[in-house]
């Protein structure tokens, strides 16, 4: 029978599962392969295909919990959307995790929240873990409880970037760039060697993000281009969604602007 969803999911070998999430997890990153695949059982654990704009859950119903943890390998992002003003409130990348704080395991069961729309923004690859199994490595391993754990704290910072969103768009749209740099460094996943860092974040998301229109976000990414910022990666990207930051301390005189006027904002 074919999944009502349409997503499509296999089992993985145990070599290949140990690898993926040793090399390409955050929670995962360098643990022991021998101690980790005695701990997963490959017939429990589905890697599954999320396709864009579909539904993958919505977090935080009263007294409804998650039976798996997400982990992302390739594809994505996926965003959480709030209502009612469709807001997006989080951003989750390739290395990263989602669903921890709808399972009834460690913080959770304390940080709920309101009901949000979890759906993958783009095509993503996931490794879906049993709560069962978490349960285990959060119990067994200091190093995966660690991280776990502060996979929440990350959440808490990145909404709080976003909390100083200001209607000023200068303003809001280097309050999201803030949020997802600081978001992408403290998981290890970047900067590259030039020290940029990169992100699949089409218009529709930044402005969903921000609270400001399409027209509005492309100016100021305009901006910010022309400052040395940002660059464009029109070369290899055929649909214009990549950002590469590439002065990401310049973010913060932004960031910190309120009264003072950005002097490339407005366009002329």
């Amino acid at each position: 029978m074919s999944d009502p969803t349409g997503r499509q999911a296999k089992v993985l070998e145990k070599a290949e599962l140990v690898q993926q999430l040793t090399t390409r997890s955050f929670l995962f990153r360098e643990m022991e392969p021998q101690w980790l695949g005695d701990r997963l059982q490959p017939a429990e654990l589905m890697q599954e295909k999320l396709y864009s704009s579909r539904p993958i859950f919505t977090a935080f119903q009263p007294d409804i919990f998650l039976d798996y943890l997400y982990i992302i390998l390739s594809g994505g992002p996926v965003v959480v959307r709030s209502t009612p003003l469709d807001r997006i409130i989080g951003i989750t990348y390739v290395g990263s995790t989602f669903g921890m704080r709808n399972l009834a395991l460690g913080p959770a069961p304390v940080t709920r929240a309101f009901p949000s729309l979890v759906e993958a923004y783009k095509t993503t690859d996931v490794i879906k873990l049993p709560v069962e199994i978490v349960r285990e490595l959060y119990a067994e391993s200091e190093i995966f409880r660690d991280r776990y754990c502060f996979l929440f704290e990350l959440r808490e910072k990145f909404q709080y970037h976003l909390l100083n969103c200001s209607t000023y768009p200068p303003q809001a749209v280097a309050a999201l760039l803030r949020a997802l740099v600081y978001q992408e460094r403290a998981l290890e996943n970047q900067p590259d060697s030039n020290g940029h860092f990169s992100f699949d974040l089409p218009v529709d998301i930044i402005a969903h993000a921000c609270q400001l229109n399409h027209r509005t976000v492309e100016q100021v990414l305009k901006g910010m281009t022309r400052e040395g910022i940002l660059k464009t990666n029109r070369a290899t990207d055929a649909q214009g969604d990549w950002v590469t930051v590439t002065n990401a301390e310049a973010l913060k005189g932004i960031y910190s602007t309120t009264r003072d006027k950005v002097a490339w904002w407005p366009l002329r």
